[in-house]
């Protein structure tokens, strides 16, 4: 059965439809200056197909996350979850056949890709069994297959690029049909806009793009400078799914809106402002007072929900009877390995897994054998060790109200919040914006302010400042408060640096 998705009119006034079944087989790139439509368009593809086909959108600005009470898409809010957690619920919705948006909104570049990443290798990495047939739309997708570096570390680019390839390059066969949006041919990798063979091409100025489009439909360059006269909505397409020769259309209406729309002309104000500088240059309210206004989350209860779910730790097996001495020689000697693989000057930022092989193959040189610790237990032991714990503190009794707290927050947000509560506890100042991104795995300072406010929101932590712009942190109930620090310092206390050292 062929399935047509109405996507406009020609300019002719005939239906431009489009051939799901051959879209399936064929990916589609769709290229168009801000402003052009583009967004527009792919609503408009998903709208029509959404009855037909499961669907999958990596949605940098949260433009698409209306489609969930419209057509019952599943939204992830990719800041709330771990690339692993990421990567399982890529593999999930393919089981289950559940359409998603991905809401990467709030995430820095790097972290987008690597949350991008991890999510479309979830889709990728199912069985064969469940390889049915998807549409895979990634919204501007030379930030995810960028066509040079960018400020982003190598590894986020690699693992967002080869995840970008494997999509448009071998999904086919596992039922994954690409669709990809750019907003600069120029910028995205040809490698992976090589791929598609079904086009639409909107409004564009710049001589490159305009080059490049001509040569992708297969117009002569002096022809090219079609692209500046089509207007908002209008585009070129050409493709087996759409049409044999190069076709313009006008795309139709859409169900659904964007959450946030284009800002609007509007009047300024008749009346002045009596007091311009009083009112725009008046000392900003502190962070406490923002906490008041909005509603306190009820911490108790996500404690004994975060306690009752936690899994019980059963104690260490050991084939043959061990004296304490031997034990704790053994553990030094765990503890040893994890500093030395902590030593690398880039060990704050790579992937958990990657440190978590070194850490085993290390572990084995040692003789260590049976010894070494699961994936779970690394992972504690790395969140205590980033927040410059030893192993004295994470046992004390008083220590384990703490990590019952940071039960509450996803895996990658435990080390900061250990950190901050390490510091209040011992009265040091607040670490700055810069230690914070590195415990977190980060080089963006905005992103440690991100992490604040959500650990506040929360209702862990409350954030201030003091009369000199140095911010001081107070944990809820426990009332440990650090002292104030500079955000812009670069440093950790001596103290947190030492005992990290030890940890």
């Amino acid at each position: 059965m062929t399935v047509a998705i109405e996507m406009g009119l020609t300019t002719a006034g005939a239906a431009a439809a489009m051939d799901l079944e051959e879209l399936l087989a064929t990916r589609l790139l769709v290229q168009g200056n801000s402003g052009s439509g583009k967004s527009h368009l792919l609503r408009r593809l998903l709208e029509q197909s959404a009855p037909w086909v499961q669907q999958a959108i990596i949605d940098p600005e949260g433009d698409f996350v209306t489609l969930a009470g419209r057509f019952g898409h599943l939204v992830i809010e990719a800041e709330d979850h771990t690339e692993r957690g990421l990567q399982v619920a890529g593999e999930r919705a393919r089981l289950h056949r559940v359409s998603t948006v991905l809401n990467l909104e709030g995430l820095d570049a790097e972290n987008q890709m690597r949350r991008a990443a991890a999510f479309l290798g979830g889709l990728f990495d199912v069985e064969r069994d469940h390889w049915y047939p998807m549409l895979v739309v990634v919204d501007e997708a030379q930030l995810f297959a960028p066509a040079v570096a960018g400020e982003v570390s190598d590894e986020a680019r690699k693992l967002s690029l080869g995840a970008m390839t494997n999509l448009m390059c071998r999904g086919r066969k596992r039922g994954l049909a690409g669709i990809i949006a750019t907003q600069r041919l120029a910028k995205l990798a040809k490698n992976v806009a090589a791929e598609a063979s079904n086009f639409l091409m909107g409004r564009t100025f710049l001589d490159i793009d305009m080059a490049r489009a001509a040569d992708l439909l297969g117009m002569e360059r002096r022809q090219a400078e079609a692209f500046r006269d089509l207007e908002r909505g209008q585009f070129m397409a050409l493709g087996p799914a759409l049409s044999r020769r190069p076709l313009r259309l006008n795309i139709g209406p859409t169900d659904t809106s964007p959450r946030n729309s284009t800002p609007r002309l509007m009047p300024m104000p008749e009346a002045a402002l009596e007091d311009a500088r009083a009112v725009i240059l008046a000392a900003p309210p502190l962070e406490a007072t923002r906490a008041q206004r909005r509603p306190a989350p009820d911490l108790l209860e996500q404690l004994r929900a975060a306690k009752a779910a936690a899994p019980e730790v059963s104690p260490e097996v050991v084939e043959v009877p061990v004296s304490a001495e031997e034990l704790a020689e053994r553990r030094e000697r765990v503890d040893r390995t994890l500093r030395a693989v902590l030593a690398a000057p880039d060990a704050g930022f790579r992937a958990i897994g990657v440190l978590y092989q070194e850490f085993v193959v290390r572990c084995r040189i040692e003789g260590l054998g049976a010894a070494v610790p699961d994936l779970g237990e690394f992972r504690r032991m790395l969140t205590h060790a980033r927040a410059g714990l030893g192993t004295d503190i994470a046992e004390d009794e008083a220590w384990q109200e703490v990590t019952l707290r940071a039960s509450i927050l996803p895996d990658d947000m435990q080390g900061v919040f250990m950190m901050i509560a390490r510091a209040a506890k011992e009265g040091w100042p607040c670490p700055g914006d810069a230690a914070i991104a590195r415990a977190y795995g980060s080089h963006s300072l905005r992103r440690a302010q991100r992490l604040l406010g959500y650990m506040e929101e929360q209702g862990l932590i409350v954030v201030q400042l003091d009369g000199g712009g140095r911010r001081f942190v107070t944990l809820v109930e426990l009332a440990w408060a650090t002292a104030p620090g500079d955000p812009n310092r670069d440093d950790l206390p001596v103290e947190t640096v030492q005992s990290a050292a030890s940890a």
